[in-house]
């Protein structure tokens, strides 16, 4: 069954899935044994990865909406997750590219990270949230008996201004017979995507956190990546598919989802983008 958008972004976003997430089907068309990452489309940066026999999730945000989280920047969340926390299962490892924005980490978020046996984010996290281990850039850890996960740098937002946006990390995941994977973060540089391209050159998936996220800090710079440089975060991972996240649940993105698919057709990377459909489990 194809669930197609009703829209000129037809062959963007068309997804093939199972009706039951017991077994998902993957989404271009491969045969089930090549496709060896499943991942369900939470809402906002949650993404639910399942790889290498793990579970892993993104930036755990599962607070309903409408909400708004006061603060020296107020952040407003339009749209509710489409898998409450306990539809989700046993989660392994959380990946947390930061604790410090609730657009990141909600309320229900940080609720869930007590069940969870291990989570990885920035050492300044650690340092907030117990039980949160922190790794340094291109520090590398093992979870489960076979996947590294290294992290790798972000900038939430021009050079220079971590003083106001606070630290960020991204995550590769890799494990022998399985595609590496790139969760880039809230990263708005695509200096820093060069980086990890450069030292991770077979890239098969890139979780890329797009939306273009402007809150008014520094004037007309994103704090995420807006719609051109995704597409050039792209070009720098040309092995890769690509699924967006991030880009349409607050109201504090300039690029939404649409904006992001008209650059990609546009230069011609249309084929290499997943959409994935909120809720369902695709593999990708």
């Amino acid at each position: 069954m194809t669930t197609t958008h009703p829209d000129d972004h037809d062959d963007v976003r068309s997804t093939t899935h199972a009706a039951e997430a017991a077994h998902p089907t993957p989404s271009d068309g491969r045969s089930t044994p090549a496709a060896r990452v499943g991942a369900t489309f939470v809402g906002g940066p949650t993404l639910l990865l399942r790889y290498a026999g793990l579970a892993l999730l993104t930036d755990p945000t599962f607070d309903d909406a409408p909400a708004e989280y006061p603060g020296p920047v107020t952040l407003r969340k339009l749209v509710g997750p489409a898998v409450p926390p306990d539809a989700l299962g046993p989660v392994d490892v959380v990946l947390l590219s930061h604790d410090q924005h609730a657009d990141n980490l909600d309320v229900r978020g940080r609720a869930l990270l007590a069940d969870v046996p291990t989570v990885l984010s920035t050492p300044e996290a650690a340092g907030r949230l117990p039980g949160v281990r922190g790794l340094e850039p291109w520090e590398a850890t093992v979870v489960g008996d076979r996947v590294e996960v290294t992290a790798v740098p972000a900038v939430h937002g021009p050079h220079g201004g971590e003083a106001l946006s606070g630290p960020v990390t991204g995550f590769v995941l890799r494990a022998p017979g399985e595609p590496t994977v790139y969760v880039s973060g809230d990263n708005a540089q695509v200096d820093v995507v060069a980086q990890v391209a450069e030292r991770f050159p077979d890239v098969g998936l890139a979780v890329l956190f797009v939306g273009g996220a402007n809150v008014g800090r520094f004037g007309a710079e994103p704090v995420t990546l807006d719609a051109p440089r995704a597409v050039e975060a792209m070009r720098l991972l040309p092995g890769a598919r690509v699924v967006p996240v991030h880009h349409t649940d607050w109201a504090h993105f300039v690029d939404p989802l649409d904006a992001f698919l008209d650059a990609a057709a546009d230069t011609g990377v249309a084929d290499r983008v997943t959409v994935l459909e909120r809720g369902v489990p695709t593999l990708v």
